[in-house]
């Protein structure tokens, strides 16, 4: 297990986000619930995760294309993190396969996509294979973060977490899929931003996935105290990276970078 760093990015400022909380309503887009605002810039975390040796870690942009004015200037910030961390951070949010490039000639390791493979709430193998096409699936990460149904199946979401697609996140999808792309990044989004725990249903599958597969998944969501990383830990069998956002000191939180570092190599690791 280790930490994979997070920079979310709205309406050009680094933010913590409560999940599924931003949404459409017709004339635009509706005001979330921010846990945090950051007076520093997106380069700024870049930086900090590239002096602790933190990559893999993901750069999100959170406006929709359609609001123009705000996802051009997410997109800033976005450039300006990746040219600060070269290699080191993924970024997702509104990708496309015209505009990838775009931000793998910044610096992104990989670009991040969900709404984009996703039409009428099924997958587009076509739209897949031509993402596919012009990145390399070496350089794709699916994000499959899902929402729970009430019968208890957790289902990918698209559209900030609004629209529910058919697809569940169950064995059959992780194998249908990792032959497609690099890895899989999982916000568990009925808890995202909560700080209430994570899902354990769904770490459990994921890492029990995980462990047979040897593919790498990265989850989020819920994580706010050292006791909730053991308990993801024993979930997931340890095969899982974990994302933590809202519960840490540079967002408003109380938990140390440091401290959920040390932590993961504590709990990969323990003293005999």
């Amino acid at each position: 297990m280790r930490i994979r760093p997070c920079i979310d990015i709205h309406n050009g400022r680094v933010k913590q986000i409560v999940g599924g909380s931003i949404c459409e309503n017709g004339g635009g887009m509706s005001r979330p619930h921010e846990n945090y605002v950051a007076a520093e810039s997106a380069a700024f975390f870049a930086a900090l995760y590239r002096e602790a040796g933190l990559d893999g870690g993901h750069v999100i942009l959170l406006n929709s294309v359609s609001d123009a004015e705000n996802y051009e200037a997410d997109v800033r910030q976005a450039l300006e993190a990746l040219r600060a961390f070269p290699g080191g951070l993924q970024i997702g949010g509104g990708i496309t396969p015209e505009t990838a490039g775009r931000f793998l000639d910044a610096g992104a390791s990989h670009v991040i996509v969900t709404s984009y493979v996703f039409r009428g709430g099924e997958l587009d193998e076509e739209r897949l294979e031509a993402m596919i096409r012009e990145v390399g699936k070496e350089r794709l990460v699916l994000d499959l973060s899902c929402r729970r149904l009430p019968d208890g199946r957790s289902m990918v979401v698209t559209d900030r977490w609004q629209k529910f697609t058919r697809m569940e996140v169950c064995d059959e999808t992780l194998d249908r899929l990792c032959g497609s792309c690099d890895e899989f990044l999982v916000h568990a989004a009925d808890v995202e931003g909560k700080r209430g725990g994570a899902d354990g249903p769904l770490a459990e599958l994921l890492g029990a996935w995980t462990r047979g597969s040897g593919f790498p998944v990265t989850y989020a969501g819920g994580i706010h105290s050292l006791q909730d990383l053991e308990l993801l830990h024993r979930y997931s069998g340890g095969a899982l990276d974990v994302t933590v956002g809202s519960a840490l000191d540079l967002f408003g939180g109380d938990l140390r970078l440091e401290e959920l570092v040390r932590k993961c190599r504590e709990l990969d690791h323990p003293t005999v």
